[in-house]
């Protein structure tokens, strides 16, 4: 298992070339002290374990790692089919022509959606669509505390934990200067 930066990570998710609504995550609060855990994963990809601190509004610190190749039917299940929202991985536009393409799609699609009978999921994976994610889907995410099944898989993947936990340690370490954790 290598232990990477969190945007690592992500750039690893951004650059699969599998089915873009396909991925799925689980998040909560860390069991022990600040930041979250973010488990992604995609049948054709595998599971990516997140653990992420917020050093400031403009500033998020991490690391990451694949903790699975492939996802079985046991993983399967530890995934939200539908969340209690949804989530979306996207780059950023290269100038300004692009991000006028972008808005005006996806203005179109939002007044599509204004005029017409629709459903949350539709107008979200028509966003997505509009946007060009590359990797989005349900996530079940609480602020607060730990969804029950992030803590199944962090006792699934239990070995990549503990070695996440230590790198992740460290990042606290070094980031945090002040202030109590």
């Amino acid at each position: 298992m290598r232990v990477r930066e969190w945007e690592d990570i992500l750039e690893d998710v951004v650059e699969s070339s599998v089915d873009p609504g396909g991925w799925r995550a689980v998040g909560g609060d860390r069991a022990s002290g600040i930041g979250e855990d973010i488990y992604i994963g995609h049948p054709g990809v595998g599971v990516f374990q997140l653990k992420t601190y917020a050093k400031n509004p403009y500033e998020v610190q991490g690391v990451g790692s694949r903790v699975a190749r492939r996802i079985d039917d046991e993983l399967d299940a530890l995934f939200p089919k539908e969340g209690s929202g949804g989530f979306g991985v996207r780059q950023p536009v290269d100038d300004e022509d692009e991000a006028e393409t972008v808005a005006k799609t996806l203005e179109t699609v939002l007044e599509t959606h204004a005029d017409a009978p629709t459903t949350p999921k539709a107008l979200f994976e028509d966003v997505m669509d509009a946007v060009d994610s590359p990797a989005y889907g349900p996530m079940e995410f609480d602020h607060y505390d730990r969804p029950d099944r992030l803590g199944e898989l962090t006792d699934t993947f239990e070995e990549a934990e503990d070695v996440l936990e230590t790198e992740f340690e460290d990042v606290i370490d070094e980031a945090v200067d002040r202030g109590v954790h």
